[in-house]
């Protein structure tokens, strides 16, 4: 993507600074009492539940982790079940037999590296099997409360389409995001970015006629409104 996207470059970061205190003002931010992630109420589940949630709408992940953590809530417990009962309860999710892998090993390494006690940092988080750059994010944010904005498919787009940050990956856009994003936009930028991908820079047909970055949006000033279905 980095090469398809150099025809219309990125903002600058002063730019950068410029279309968040935009969202800022025209998108919702975080919700008070948001929990963590797919509702999760602790790390461990939090964990567990972004693992889940890889390729799985949010109503299929949100029946699997009840499922799931109905079986057992801590690592200790979840390594006593047999795969094949993990497997049926997370079986809405999706890729049940990688997942119920992944859960092991990740329990696994829990205990063995940190006792059984999720770390805090985004380093030690991803040396975690299971875990990578975005659900790392997401714990930190939603569960430990540390500002930071995780990158998913929907933040990825947006970024690279507008030049906010670029990258050819969710991870190397969430890489190039942490270095432009001015530091008071952290705490809500997520939220922001989230709600713009949903509501006006949608994948397809993206409302660029009404969209308030629309003056900063380095594609649209290049190649004007994306053609239905360009996912950039």
């Amino acid at each position: 993507m980095a090469d398809d996207l150099a025809d219309w470059g990125e903002m600058t970061k002063r730019e950068v600074t410029r279309a968040f205190r935009t969202l800022a003002e025209v998108m919702p931010g975080n919700v008070p009492g948001a929990k963590g992630p797919k509702e999760a109420i602790d790390p461990f589940r939090g964990c567990v539940s972004c693992m889940l949630s890889a390729q799985s709408r949010d109503e299929n992940t949100a029946r699997a982790t009840k499922a799931l953590f109905r079986l057992a809530r801590k690592p200790h417990t979840m390594l006593r079940l047999e795969d094949a009962v993990i497997v049926n309860a997370i079986k809405p999710a999706g890729l049940y037999n990688n997942k119920t892998r992944s859960i092991k090993k990740f329990c696994r390494a829990l205990i063995e590296n940190f006792n059984g006690v999720v770390p805090r940092t985004r380093e030690e988080l991803m040396s975690l099997p299971g875990i990578g750059r975005k659900c790392a994010d997401i714990v930190l944010q939603f569960v430990f409360d540390q500002n930071t904005i995780a990158v998913d498919t929907h933040v990825h787009r947006i970024c690279n389409r507008a030049g906010i940050a670029r990258g050819a990956t969710p991870d190397q856009t969430a890489m190039a995001l942490e270095a432009r994003a001015p530091d008071w936009a952290l705490a809500e930028g997520h939220f922001w970015l989230i709600q713009f991908a949903k509501r006006v820079c949608v994948s397809r047909n993206p409302r660029c006629e009404t969209c308030p970055l629309q003056k900063l949006c380095r594609h649209y000033h290049v190649h004007g409104q994306p053609k239905s279905g360009r996912l950039h």
